[in-house]
């Protein structure tokens, strides 16, 4: 057995280690960081496949975006861990047996591929030379010819999809402030301060001894 094939029984094993812990891990962060470890297993299963762009992309869209934006959603949201588990064993024979089903029929499916002794040829199939093969620039070909209209339905429907969530999550506080940015533009410098002037509500209150009038004043004993 040589390293190549070590590692990849290495890395195989940490990835379904991780994958196991983040379906029976307790709590929700714990759940998300072995996600974040089972991205980086597979992106390095991936650097052992020599697809390099896809195991970059797998760390930086799913590891540095998509599973930081889910980690802090985790940690803000006050998630009831024993209400989420309520009714998990009620439901998990109809789930252990539709996941081995599943298990089977991927088998199935991959099983033929695992029986591949030699790398595969792909300078010789595309028919370039070696040195100039490139797995970026034949996925950037295939992605922007043949497989353009795909490429911009799935943005569109992860746009719509976004908006969607954005609109399902987003709820109105009473306690919150408000002010409609159309009101804002519209508004003039006039109308940002109006000076009043009302009357005054009591009588003002006369300082005796400012006027000379109190008892405590000699100049007013004097004169009397």
């Amino acid at each position: 057995m040589d390293v190549k094939t070590g590692l990849f029984y290495v890395f195989s094993a940490v990835l379904l280690f991780a994958a196991f812990r983040v379906i029976t891990a307790r709590n929700p962060v714990h759940a998300a960081l072995f996600l974040v470890l089972s991205f980086f297993q597979a992106a390095m299963i991936w650097m052992l496949l020599k697809a390099e762009f896809l195991s970059i992309t797998l760390v930086l869209v799913y590891v540095g975006a998509v599973m930081v934006l889910f980690l802090f959603v985790v940690m803000m949201l006050d998630i009831n861990v024993d209400g989420v588990r309520v009714g998990f064993w009620k439901h998990f024979p109809l789930a252990a047996v539709m996941g081995v089903l599943i298990a089977l029929e991927m088998a199935a499916v991959l099983m033929g591929g695992f029986r591949v002794t030699e790398e595969p040829q792909v300078a010789a199939a595309l028919g370039q030379p070696t040195g100039e093969t490139s797995n970026s620039r034949e996925l950037g070909k295939l992605l922007f010819t043949e497989y353009i209209y795909p490429l911009e339905i799935a943005a569109a429907i992860l746009l719509v999809a976004m908006i969607a969530a954005i609109a399902l999550t987003l709820r109105q506080r009473k306690d919150s402030k408000y002010v409609s940015p159309s009101e804002q533009v519209r508004v003039k410098a006039k109308d940002r301060m109006t000076v009043l002037k009302m009357a005054a509500t009591q009588a003002a209150v006369i300082d005796d001894a400012a006027t000379g009038t109190g008892e405590n004043n000699p100049n007013a004993e004097k004169k009397a």
